[in-house]
Order: C-alpha cells, then sequence, then structure tokens
C-alpha cells in the first residue's frame, strides 16, 4: 500500500472552488484500478490550506495515474487561478 500526502495553499475566497473540484477528482479516482481511498483536510488554523491523503495498492499504481490524462486535466484545474504556490507531494511506503 502507498500513501499520497498532497498538501494545497488556496487563495481567499477559492476555498469553496477547490472543495468542489476535489470533489469531481475523487469521483474519477473512484473509477481507476489501483485507488484505494481518498479523503480531503483543511488546517483549522490555516484557512485555505488543505492536504489529500490518497491510499494506491501501489507505488506503480499511482505513477500510471501521474501519466494519465486524467491527472494532466486534473492539474490544468488546480492551476486555474485557484492555488497560493505550487502544490507539495510525499509518498509513505507501507510494506
Amino acid at each position: 500500500m502507498t500513501t499520497i500526502g498532497m498538501h494545497y495553499e488556496v487563495k481567499p475566497g477559492k476555498e469553496e472552488e477547490f472543495e468542489q473540484g476535489f470533489l469531481n477528482v475523487l469521483k474519477l479516482l473512484k473509477t481507476l484500478p489501483g485507488h484505494v481511498e481518498s479523503h480531503m483536510y483543511e488546517d483549522i488554523e490555516s484557512k485555505g490550506s488543505y492536504v489529500i491523503l490518497s491510499q494506491w495498492e501501489s507505488k506503480e499504481a499511482y505513477a500510471k495515474f501521474l501519466n494519465s490524462p486524467e491527472f494532466a486535466k486534473a492539474v490544468a484545474w488546480g492551476k486555474a487561478e485557484i492555488l497560493r504556490s505550487r502544490p507539495r507531494h510525499k509518498v509513505f511506503n507501507e510494506d
């Protein structure tokens, strides 16, 4: 199992748009082979600071998603004047 931690800083006033966009991406993720589950959380001390934890059956399944047209579409959506800074991703492998 591989868990990906994705950190996002959202521009003020764009939080609802970001959250709705995540729900749309989540629908897509649920259809992909190797995806187990994903959840989004907001830092209660820093409005607009989110982390998405996404579990995949393997690092290879996640890598396949990263190279897919679906990922390119998700990235394009996120860059659309929503983010304050570049997203940060961290991979956690479970053996």
